[in-house]
């Protein structure tokens, strides 16, 4: 038994041993650190950029409407007798519509021309006795009254041949009226009233709808219309559902004076030619319009500006390629393109990707150069090239006519 307590007191001896080894082995000095290298440049996209004279374009919703749109009614009362046109049809100028039953109205015409006749001889028989009367006077075979009775029936006459001849006028323009004309060229509506039915004095016989030229009316917010100033250009073009150009150019004949105090916006509408009949009036498009003519500004995708906590900004390389926080003052974004008014200079190599990591004095490594001539040309794929052709076909979508 004394065995196994040398036995367990020598174990106890060799425990303690080695726990101070491990020990001292744990206190020793500390390893020397080894030295990470320093991180490589951030890659980044430059823009090479010169001074351009820019249009601000803007694109806005629009609705097509007919440049006059009439309605058609009954001048005289009477039997709707035919209908001369087939609806929905183009019908020029002039062109006969509908016939209204003419009987009672030249009956009225032949009473008319009988009266006027009637005054014809009254006028002719007053104007003899007045001729007679007139010479006898002179010669004093009659007295002054009865002359002057004689040139009072020659007047009455006279007026009375008037009165017949303005009947018979308003009775032939009234036998013209059963006869239905178009007032302008354009498109015919459904009729109001079927042949057979009795047609009082202004009823609603049609409606033409004239499609050229044809109205495009918009909302222009009220910044893009301050934009516009009092120089403004009057051109717009069109583009149609289908995204596709609508060939024939516009001009802007009307703009508001005041802003709609509900939408904020200014109304406004352009005039265009319609000699295909391609836009139809109710129709969605988009109107595109030159607000401003800016020189000598410089251009920079959207992505490439920060916002510093007093000015905007971009980051510009120098000659060692090392990139510099430039505040710059910003103007109107065309076509997806940021304008710069100041702060840029012909030849400027402005970071347009990559710049999110960059800070002011940080080397980059320029993996790629863009001329600014041929920023809308680069491939797809590249995340630049993406956000400048994306933003010239970009457009903002308000409702119709308000924006």
């Amino acid at each position: 038994m004394r065995r196994d307590v040398c036995f367990v007191r020598y174990g106890a001896a060799m425990m303690v041993v080695l726990l101070f080894v491990l020990g001292l082995a744990a206190c020793g000095g500390p390893s020397e650190p080894q030295e990470r290298p320093a991180p490589p440049p951030p890659p980044v996209t430059v823009l090479t950029v010169q001074a351009r004279d820019v249009e601000v374009v803007r694109e806005y919703p629009g609705r097509v409407h007919g440049s006059r749109q009439v309605q058609v009614r009954s001048r005289v009362e009477g039997i709707l007798r035919e209908r001369m046109y087939e609806e929905g049809r183009v019908v020029k100028k002039d062109e006969l519509l509908f016939r209204i039953d003419p009987e009672r109205y030249e009956i009225a015409l032949r009473r008319a021309e009988a009266d006027l006749a009637d005054a014809q001889a009254n006028l002719n028989h007053a104007q003899r006795e007045w001729d007679r009367y007139s010479r006898l006077f002179t010669e004093a075979a009659v007295s002054e009254l009865e002359r002057d009775k004689a040139l009072t029936v020659l007047e009455t006459a006279q007026a009375r041949f008037a009165q017949a001849q303005v009947a018979v006028t308003d009775a032939r323009r009234n036998l013209g009226y059963t006869e239905v004309r178009a007032p302008v060229a354009g498109v015919t509506g459904l009729e109001n009233l079927s042949e057979g039915n009795l047609i009082e004095w202004g009823g609603l016989l049609a409606t033409i709808t004239q499609q050229d030229p044809v109205h495009v009316r918009f909302a222009l917010p009220e910044t893009d219309a301050a934009m516009r100033g009092d120089g403004r250009s009057r051109r717009a073009e069109l583009l149609l559902p289908e995204g596709l150009k609508y060939p024939h150019p516009g001009d802007i004949d009307f703009t508001a004076s005041v802003i709609d105090a509900q939408t904020g916006t200014v109304t406004a509408r352009a005039i265009f030619p319609n000699p295909d009949q391609t836009l139809i009036p109710g129709q969605f498009v988009r109107i595109r319009i030159a607000l401003q003519h800016l020189e000598g500004v410089f251009a920079v995708p959207e992505a490439a500006v920060g916002q510093g906590r007093e000015t905007p900004h971009l980051f510009v390389l120098d000659d060692e390629d090392t990139a510099g926080i430039r505040p710059v003052r910003l103007g109107p974004v065309t076509d997806g393109r940021q304008i710069v008014l100041e702060g840029l200079n012909n030849g400027d190599r402005v970071v347009i990707n990559g710049q999110v990591a960059l800070r002011d004095g940080t080397p980059v490594n320029v993996v790629e150069t863009v001329h600014d001539d041929a920023v809308g040309d680069a491939p797809e794929g590249d995340q630049v090239s993406n956000q400048v052709t994306n933003g010239q076909i970009s457009g903002e979508n308000p409702k119709p006519e308000e924006r």
